[in-house]
């Protein structure tokens, strides 16, 4: 088989009875960006690397961790160590891309230069100005290794690539000090800002008191001289740091994306805050008033841990930005790793960026909606594989050939307790169901993508989705966690699809139409290349229907 990527979209029909960062780490400082005297060669073979990405970005080699669009150009500025696969030395590195599948890298763009970030260059957000003029906050680690605020600007406007970025002399623009009681290790990651009716600027910023997280809001007349507000945009009791804040409207009425500053009768606010206890995202829905500045989640919603997450698996300090050309919020994720430092130092690299989701709110109110955007489907090599009403009896396996299996793309508890107590091995009356990818011909490695159908004491049925892991590689020392979550459909009324995007070291599903996603990078010893298989299961006690799957192989992004 060719060694290219593949794309699977399947849909399920149930028949019951008869029928995408940052790291709290030591810091090193890194002045100067060429590569050091004792790293002319590279440490690991690099013609054989089975795990690398096809179509996810990632940087040549290293570690990686502010998207925006310009005149007509997606930017991505990421973390960036160009000294080593670990944590240090973190630079703003840059790539462009015209659809944001294939990019192209540029010098990085910041790094420690100025006394307010001598110490590191952390992350930040990317803002448009009025005039169509881009700045970019972020965090610097000034010489007492305080966390402030610092800004920059695009040396030449008429740049559609803007490689070259200027900071101000007036940084910080914002810091601790004994009058504002702000935490000096804890004070990170600025938003996109967003201006009010009243042409005032603000800006969110994570931070902890205790086991208080909150998010400290800033206001701005000019954008260059910062008060911090009375009160924070929100805060919330033993959830720890908030990390890579992010705060947007969503539209009520619509499927479309929103200006960060948009405001209205038909729309409301998406506070998305990265646990830094947990390593995940969560999110609520609510409302914002800006004349208070004050942000209240809707009823029912959850702060922290036991709340609504983006996505179930690995995917963390995520980052969404509007996209004016299409009309639409864009998603990026950091997928961090499943394998031990010295396995990330041997092959070269960590850390991998999820593909771009289009985020929007579910027509329920509820939750909000990801989907792979549109413009990754141009990888998709033709014609695809196509099963039709294929019935899979109890127990049954089904190979799907025909695609290349280590690149390819398919279409009322605890629910990651749940997955573990009842992973794929383990039988019940309608399911586990659904995928085994990056699998080897003798079973001993592979990955479950699967679905199970409860019913709850009133008959009414409960899906859960579930990504495990356990088996996924040889390797012991890998991080093979279960994940899983709840999806919000009913199974009697629509068929539960998946969707899952498969590249070598990453499976990225997405269930019930976005409803639900779970991210896992796994790293087979025998199950890479063309020895990797994919197949549909039913390990259920009853039959399922599998209506439609769509197979497609994709071809390589140009990321260079």
């Amino acid at each position: 088989m060719a060694k290219f990527s593949l794309c699977l979209l399947l849909l399920f029909a149930v028949l019951v009875g008869h029928g995408i960062v940052e790291l709290e780490a030591t810091h090193h400082i890194y002045s100067r960006l060429q590569t050091p005297q004792n790293e002319t060669k590279t440490p690991w073979d690099y013609r054989f690397q089975p795990y690398r990405t096809g179509y996810h970005f990632q940087p040549p080699w290293h570690w990686i961790n502010g998207p925006m669009i310009y005149k007509g150009i997606y930017h991505l500025f990421y973390q960036y160590n160009p000294k080593g696969a670990v944590w240090g030395n973190i630079v703003w590195a840059h790539s462009t891309s015209r659809d944001l599948i294939n990019w192209f890298p540029h010098p990085p763009t910041i790094f420690p230069s100025q006394k307010s970030d001598v110490n590191g260059c952390w992350s930040g957000s990317a803002t448009i100005l009025p005039g169509e003029k881009p700045v970019i906050l972020y965090t610097g680690i000034d010489p007492d290794k305080k966390q402030v605020q610092n800004i920059a600007y695009p040396k030449d406007l008429s740049d559609p690539y803007l490689k070259e970025w200027v900071k101000s002399d007036k940084n910080p623009l914002m810091a601790p000090d004994n009058v504002n009681n702000i935490n000096a290790s804890s004070f990170r990651d600025p938003t996109t800002a967003w201006q009010g009716p009243d042409n005032i600027w603000r800006v969110a910023i994570g931070s902890k008191i205790n086991d208080l997280g909150f998010a400290i809001l800033y206001k701005s007349k000019d954008f260059l001289n910062w008060v911090k507000a009375k009160r924070p945009l929100h805060a919330t009791r033993h959830t720890g740091m908030w990390e890579c804040v992010d705060f947007y409207p969503v539209a009520t009425n619509s499927q479309c994306g929103l200006d960060t500053s948009t405001l209205g009768p038909n729309v409301k606010h998406v506070l998305k805050i990265s646990l830094d206890d947990t390593k995940h995202d969560y999110y609520t829905i609510g409302s914002y008033n800006y004349t208070t500045d004050k942000y209240t989640p809707d009823k029912g919603l959850i702060d922290g841990d036991a709340g609504l997450k983006y996505d179930y698996g690995k995917f963390y300090a995520s980052k969404t930005f509007f996209d004016s050309a299409k009309n639409r919020r864009i998603l990026w994720g950091w997928i961090n790793e499943s394998q031990s430092v010295a396995d990330d130092i041997k092959k070269g690299w960590a850390g991998v960026q999820a593909i771009p989701r289009n985020i929007y709110l579910d027509g329920s109110g509820k939750q909000l909606v990801q989907w792979p955007v549109s413009e990754l489907e141009q990888l998709r090599s033709s014609p695809p594989v196509n099963v039709f009403d294929k019935r899979l009896e109890a127990g049954e396996l089904h190979e799907v050939t025909g695609v290349t299996a280590a690149q390819y793309r398919p279409r009322w508890t605890h629910a990651q307790w749940l997955c573990n107590t009842k992973n794929a091995s383990v039988r019940g009356g309608l399911g586990p169901f659904g995928l085994r990818v990056l699998a080897s011909s003798d079973s001993q490695e592979y990955t479950s993508v699967f679905f199970r159908v409860f019913k709850k004491a009133d008959n009414k049925p409960v899906v859960l989705m579930c990504s495990d892991q356990s088996r996924s590689s040889l390797n012991e020392d890998n991080d093979k966690t279960t994940y899983g979550a709840f999806v919000d459909v009913d199974p009697i009324k629509e068929k539960l699809s998946l969707r899952s995007l498969i590249d070598h070291s990453i499976v990225e599903s997405f269930g019930g139409s976005g409803r639900a996603c779970i991210t896992a990078r796994v790293y087979p010893i025998t199950a890479i290349e063309d020895k990797a298989r994919l197949y549909a299961f039913n390990n259920a006690t009853e039959g399922v229907t599998i209506s439609t799957l769509s197979a497609w192989s994709m071809k390589k992004a140009q990321i260079s």
